[in-house]
Order: C-alpha cells, then sequence, then structure tokens
C-alpha cells in the first residue's frame, strides 16, 4: 500500500492525462503499456528484489554488493530528497486552495488570482521577489505533517496509507462521476482518447511512454528499496511489483475521465476550443479547474474542497516516500534513531523548500523539475542497472525473487534489465542533451546551468562525500 501511494502522485492527475492526449491519444495506451512490460514491471521487480535481499536502504544494499557502489545508493536517495523539496511546496499551494475553496476566493478569474494574488510571481527567475505568508504557512503546515507521518517509523506509515491510499481513490471516483454528467464532457473524453494510430510510427511517442512509465512507478529514486527492506521474507515480490504498476497505471487512466470531462465542460461554458484550454501542470490544477468549479451550477464548494483534498492525499504518500530513502541512509549509517534521523532531513528540506516560496518560486521549481525528471532520475536508472546486471550478477535477484513469487520470471528479464532498460535509458538521456543543445530550456544559458546542471553535479559529489563517511561502529574499531 505504501509502494502505491508513492507511485500515484499529482503527475497521474496532471500529467498522464496531457501526455496521453499529445501522443496520439487512445492509442498513446498502446506504447504504454508495451512500456510497463517491458521496463516499469522489471525494474519494479528489481528493486523489490534488491531490498527485499539486503533488508536495507539504497545506500547500504549497495554497499552490501560491494563497498565502492555505496555512492549509487546515496545518489538514487539524495535525487528524490531534492524534489520533494520543491513537491512538497505544491503540495502547501493545494492545502491553500483547499481553504480558499470554501469561499471561491479566485473568482471567476483564476488565472490572475493564482499568478498576482497568491504567488506574486516576478518577471523571472533571476528576480527572487519575497517570500509569500500563506505560501509559508501552508509549507510549515505540510512539512510538520509528514514529520509526524515519519518519525514513528514503519508502523506509523502502515497505518496513514489505509487511508491516504483509497481516500484519493474514492475522492477522484467522485469527481470522475461529477464530471461526466456535466454539459460538454462527452466531447472532453472524446478529445482524451481519440486515437490517432499514425503516432505510433513517431519515435517520440514511444519515448514518451517510457518515460511516463519510469518516471510514474516511483523506480530509480531508492523508495522502492526501502519499502521492500520491510517485506516479510516470504512476501511475493512480482504479485507485488504487478499490482503496484497496475494500480498506478489505472489511476492514470481513470484521471484522464475527471480530468478532460471537465475540461469539455469548460470549453462549453466559454465558447472556446478544448485546445486553448491548459491541461497540464500547475496551469491546470490551479487555474483550469477552479475556473471549471466556479461555473458548476451546484455544489461548486463541496467538489472544490474534493479537488483539493484529492490532491493533498495523492500528493502526500509520494512526499513522504521520497524523504524515506533519505532517512533510512542516514539512520543505517551513523546509527542514530528514526526520530532524530527525520527531525535533520524534515528541517533540511523545509529550509531547502523556502526558495519556491518566494515570487521566482514557480521559475525555480519548473526548472530544477525539467532537469531532475530528465536528466537525474534517468541517470540514476541507468547506472543503478549497469551496476545491479553487468558488475553483480542480475540472475541472483531473479532467483531470489522466484523463490516468494506466484509468477516465476524467466530469462528474458534478465535481457530487459542488461539491454533493452538501460539502452532506452541511454536514448531519453542523449534525447534530452540534444534537445538543450539545439535550444536551451530557459535563457540565459547560465540559469540552465546554475539551476540544471550544478544541482545533478552536486548531488553526485553529495553521495561521494556520505559514502567516505565512517560509520560509528567503523570509529569505534
Amino acid at each position: 500500500m505504501a509502494a502505491i501511494g508513492s507511485a500515484i502522485g499529482l503527475g497521474n492527475v496532471w500529467r498522464f492525462p496531457y501526455i496521453a492526449y499529445t501522443n496520439g491519444g487512445g492509442a498513446f495506451l498502446i506504447p504504454y503499456f508495451v512500456a510497463l512490460f517491458t521496463a516499469g514491471i522489471p525494474m519494479l521487480i528489481l528493486e523489490f528484489s534488491v531490498g527485499h535481499w539486503s533488508r536495507h536502504g539504497a545506500p547500504e544494499s549497495f554497499k552490501k554488493i560491494g563497498k565502492k557502489w555505496e555512492w549509487v545508493g546515496w545518489w538514487a536517495a539524495l535525487v528524490p530528497f531534492v524534489i520533494v523539496t520543491y513537491y512538497i511546496v505544491v503540495m502547501a499551494w493545494c492545502f491553500s486552495y483547499l481553504i480558499y475553496s470554501l469561499d471561491l476566493r479566485w473568482g471567476l478569474n483564476a488565472e490572475s488570482f493564482f499568478v498576482s494574488d497568491f504567488l506574486s510571481l516576478t518577471t523571472g527567475p533571476l528576480e527572487i521577489g519575497g517570500i509569500r505568508i500563506p505560501i509559508l504557512l501552508s509549507l510549515l503546515v505540510v512539512w510538520f505533517l509528514v514529520f509526524l507521518i515519519l518519525y514513528k517509523g514503519v508502523g506509523r506509515i502502515g497505518k496513514v496509507v489505509m487511508i491516504t491510499v483509497p481516500l484519493p481513490w474514492i475522492l477522484l471516483l467522485i469527481l470522475a462521476i461529477r464530471g461526466l454528467t456535466l454539459p460538454g464532457a462527452l466531447e472532453g473524453i472524446s478529445y482524451y482518447l481519440t486515437p490517432n494510430f499514425s503516432k505510433l510510427s513517431d519515435l517520440n511517442v514511444w519515448l514518451a511512454a517510457y518515460a511516463q512509465v519510469f518516471f510514474s512507478v516511483g523506480i530509480a529514486q531508492g523508495i522502492m528499496i526501502s519499502y521492500a527492506s520491510h517485506l516479510q521474507k516470504k512476501s511475493d515480490i512480482s504479485n507485488n511489483a504487478f499490482i503496484v504498476a497496475l494500480a498506478d497505471s489505472g489511476t492514470s487512466f481513470l484521471a484522464g475521465f475527471a480530468v478532460f470531462s471537465v475540461i469539455g465542460y469548460l470549453a462549453m461554458s466559454q465558447g472556446i476550443g478544448i485546445e486553448h484550454l491548459g491541461i497540464a501542470g500547475p496551469q491546470l490544477a490551479f487555474i483550469t479547474y477552479p475556473t471549471a468549479i466556479s461555473l458548476f451550477p451546484v455544489a461548486t464548494i463541496v467538489f472544490g474542497i474534493l479537488f483539493y483534498l484529492s490532491l493533498l492525499t495523492f500528493g502526500i504518500d509520494s512526499a513522504f516516500s521520497m524523504i524515506e530513502p533519505m532517512t533510512i541512509g542516514i539512520q543505517q549509517k551513523w546509527r542514530i534513531t528514526k526520530g532524530k534521523a527525520t527531525a535533520i532531513i524534515c528541517l533540511v528540506g523545509f529550509i531547502a523548500s523556502l526558495l519556491f516560496t518566494t515570487g521566482s518560486g514557480l521559475y525555480w521549481l519548473d526548472i530544477l523539475d525539467y532537469f531532475f525528471s530528465r536528466f537525474g532520475l534517468v541517470l540514476v536508472g541507468l547506472i543503478e542497472c549497469l551496476v545491479l546486471a553487468w558488475v553483480f550478477r542480475v540472475a541472483f535477484f531473479r532467483e531470489h525473487a522466484n523463490k516468494t513469487s506466484d509468477i516465476l520470471i524467466g530469462r528474458w528479464w534478465d535481457v530487459l534489465i542488461k539491454y533493452v532498460v538501460p539502452a532506452i535509458l541511454t536514448i531519453l538521456l542523449l534525447a534530452a542533451v540534444y534537445e538543450n543543445v539545439l535550444k536551451p530550456y530557459v535563457q540565459p544559458w547560465w540559469v540552465v546551468l546554475l539551476g540544471g546542471v550544478t544541482p545533478c553535479v552536486a548531488i553526485f559529489f553529495a553521495a561521494c562525500i556520505l559514502m567516505k563517511q565512517k560509520t560509528k561502529k567503523e570509529e569505534t574499531s
């Protein structure tokens, strides 16, 4: 349940529907499920097997494989920790908007409210601006909630996810049903699912499918290794991987109905084409959807609360799962208590999050998210595959998984981990580099260096430094 909660996050609601539409609509499901079964599920089985075998978090797991590879585990733990510093800010926005839903404070001009009144957005990333107090207060609340969930350890996480995993599914289903009853909803669903099979011959569509699967199911972040270390010795590893992956993809598909039915209604209400409405990212959650909610004929406040409550519950599991690998790594490295390790990480994370509460926060959030999703996670996944498949013996993990699994995996799985997944990740990485050489993501170029390249390089060196730090046990010896 915790792994499902980690995989299912804000991206399921605002990224998958848009990716599906722009890459062939209903036809996108073909490359998506091919990617799920050739990369997503095999990688989940690999990470579950590593955690289940080592009984440790990512750093100690790679150290058990070989002391010189401990840095890979620290790198895998550090990348999601950086991501969560801005991911939690988006959750703070959701918390603020949950309160604003009580009086629909954004009114009929949700764009002006979000950009000017709420964010006080500056003219660019270099104009930092002041800290927005409403966002700061919401950020404090969210970080405190995360700390309360994590500091008691896996026992409390288990209790929390029994509520926070099924609740957003129920809320999303209510929103989807409500959306389908709105005028213009069918036009929105048709826009979402109309298949364009000509797109299947486009390499970029297949790369988009693999990228969506890779980032959505939560692999290459140390999360699944950490969670699997708590599994019972006889837990069915392969079955767990299938359940997590299919729950994630099913949630994404359902979210498309909740999103595009409302978008179809909004387009009809405003007398414009659906293509002129924002259907991806923060624009969907904080401009498009609030505008549509304000136009609902009945129960506007109720559906505003339901929408932002669903986003919060989707996000909270992903947020604390991204913190857990780093917390476990520190706890096991220096033999400190779970509470102390959690307090240290949450305090550092909160301080780092302050940048994203300023007037330029949205710019820096967008820059870091772009580079960490396209470079940071891809590099971790690639190195992880190379170490586990080529340095270590990948067949060992296949045999380990088969010992407890009803679904037995064969040598074809070795081929996927050794050749197919590394090849796909290499292509994704080269494509991202080529794209940025032709046209840098932001201007001037040194902002790319400051906001994208520098953090990725800093994480690599931080991982190496953490690896060289001696444990208390080693110091005593």
